[in-house]
């Protein structure tokens, strides 16, 4: 399960490893981590047979990901840092998911490249499982993750965390993408986050685009729960969008369950709930199973089960 939305989420991921990265190099003023997973696993629904109904309904979705991470010290007030991650799927796809660097300062973390934007601190709430989820919370262009030329700002004050970002247009077509947002949450110390966050630009087509997103969620012991909501215009089409996740956690096993809903001009593009297993063997290796049950006509079910080395 991905940890609950904590306020110094983003700006852990900018200069901090992972819980199980290995630090290769340190000394008083830098150091360097490795890090990534091993993850095999498979799909099984007949969304991966062809149009005509032929084919298999069992799909082999593992990946590989590797991360180098890295940070120097320039001066009391001035932390230089850098990410740099890769994903290598079933079939030899190669990608880069995250290229980065940036300042951290006592005024918060400066950045550019390929990296997530504001709003994902927001998705992150109901973003849970290991199989499914996420597909309630669709953004305008340029304001999801992994986005290349991508200037980000974080900076952590209390409880309060304010993260912005502003994506530079890549000409494409010609067509105009640039885009900006911002995201805001407040963790209360009694396990209760709230979030907020706004995008604008357009579409990638020179339509105006402007997105509003709320989020919560609450965290007692072993229990977790959250909510997101979207609202969205293109132009003149409209897009709503909310997800509604739960967690339990009983020693090594967690047992969570998302609902994801979107709608796009009062037509259903995203109706499911999904429920999932985790089970951990310790910091490095798990296993989990999920179902996904598909609540839209023409959609099928799905299966899917995976082993996840982290190392």
């Amino acid at each position: 399960m991905k940890k609950a939305v904590l306020a110094s989420a983003i700006l852990a991921s900018l200069v901090a490893g992972t819980a199980n990265a290995a630090t290769v190099y340190e000394d008083d003023s830098k150091s360097l981590s490795i890090g990534g997973r091993a993850e095999a696993r498979f799909n099984i629904s007949d969304e991966n047979k062809n149009d005509d109904g032929t084919g298999n309904a069992f799909k082999d979705k593992s990946r590989a990901r590797i991360n180098l991470k890295g940070k120097a010290k320039i001066n009391d007030a001035l932390t230089a840092f850098g990410k740099y991650e890769a994903e290598i799927k079933s079939g030899a796809t190669f990608k880069t998911r995250y290229l980065f660097a940036g300042f951290d300062t006592q005024a918060g973390a400066f950045s550019y490249g390929q990296q997530d934007s504001a709003q994902i601190m927001l998705k992150d709430y109901a973003d849970i499982l290991s199989t499914f989820g996420g597909d309630g919370f669709e953004f305008v262009d340029g304001s999801g993750s992994k986005k290349e030329n991508n200037f980000v700002y974080t900076g952590e004050f209390n409880n309060v965390t304010i993260s912005a970002n502003y994506i530079v247009e890549n000409n494409d077509g010609g067509d105009d993408t640039d885009s900006y947002g911002i995201a805001a949450q407040y963790a209360f110390p009694f396990g209760l986050s709230l979030g907020a966050g706004y995008v604008g630009g357009n579409d990638g087509t020179d339509i105006d685009a402007n997105q509003y997103n709320l989020a919560a969620s609450y965290e007692f012991n072993n229990f977790y729960t959250a909510a997101t909501y979207s609202s969205a215009e293109i132009g003149d089409v409209d897009t709503t969008g909310y997800a509604i996740a739960a967690a339990y956690k009983i020693n090594k096993f967690t047992a969570q369950a998302v609902y994801n809903f979107e709608e796009v001009d009062k037509a259903d593009k995203v109706d499911y709930f999904a429920i999932e297993g985790v089970y951990k063997f310790n910091k490095n290796l798990r296993t989990y199973a999920g179902y996904r049950f598909e609540q839209i006509d023409n959609k099928d079910d799905q299966l899917q089960v995976g082993i996840r080395y982290d190392f």
